[in-house]
């Protein structure tokens, strides 16, 4: 059992959850959550489709196997995520079609929309790139969440943060559908981007919204 109650199935549950929202495909992206020895991660190689608990490995802090199996290549960039942010219970990392088109362009998201500072800031950053599962990634990325809920990783995907799996997922599918708008905008000319003081205000309305 995880810090805040999540279970491997749980994890695996979310996983099956971004293949049908076409959020992943095939075997691409992660989820996680944290539990007291580290965490819990999707293997290395599972599909969204076909992933079961059996597909979840328990990992030290390192995001180290605890058990036979082999997590996530990017389990070490989670682990850095966890340690650099304790209020974090679960990480969604995702290719989703919009976040990675704006994160090849090398571009976050900016604050065409008010919503934008619902992930806890002016803009969404785009870490810049490195090759998968290496170390450097989870220090950058660790960097471009710094007082967010949300990234992107250039030339890669999204990441996105929450206090349970539940809570990550709606992030994930907040973060890729505000992308899609961004983009659909784009197509059509270039779109206002909020003033300071319009983020400010937002900012400040966000404190009491809900």
């Amino acid at each position: 059992m995880a810090e805040h109650g999540e279970t491997a199935e749980a994890v695996a549950a979310t996983y099956r959850r971004l293949g049908e929202l076409g959020l992943t495909f095939a075997g691409a992206g992660n989820v996680s959550c944290r539990t007291p020895e580290g965490m819990f991660i999707t293997r290395s190689g599972c599909t969204a489709h076909a992933v079961t608990a059996a597909d979840v490995v328990a990992t030290d802090r390192m995001g180290r196997p605890l058990r036979p199996g082999k997590p996530s290549s990017e389990a070490f960039m989670h682990a850095d995520i966890y340690a650099a942010y304790p209020a974090t219970g679960a990480i969604v990392h995702a290719h989703s079609d919009c976040c990675t088109a704006l994160a090849c362009l090398g571009e976050g998201l900016p604050p065409f929309h008010y919503m934008v500072l619902g992930f806890g800031g002016a803009d969404v950053r785009c870490a810049p790139y490195v090759t998968f599962g290496t170390p450097e990634l989870g220090r950058l990325a660790v960097e471009a969440l710094r007082d967010r809920t949300a990234c992107l990783l250039a030339n890669h995907g999204m990441i996105c943060l929450g206090r349970s799996l539940a809570e990550a997922l709606d992030t994930a599918v907040s973060l890729e559908t505000l992308a899609r708008q961004y983009l659909l905008a784009r197509s059509a000319g270039t779109p206002r981007l909020l003033t300071d003081d319009e983020i400010a205000a937002s900012i400040e309305r966000y404190r009491t919204y809900g």
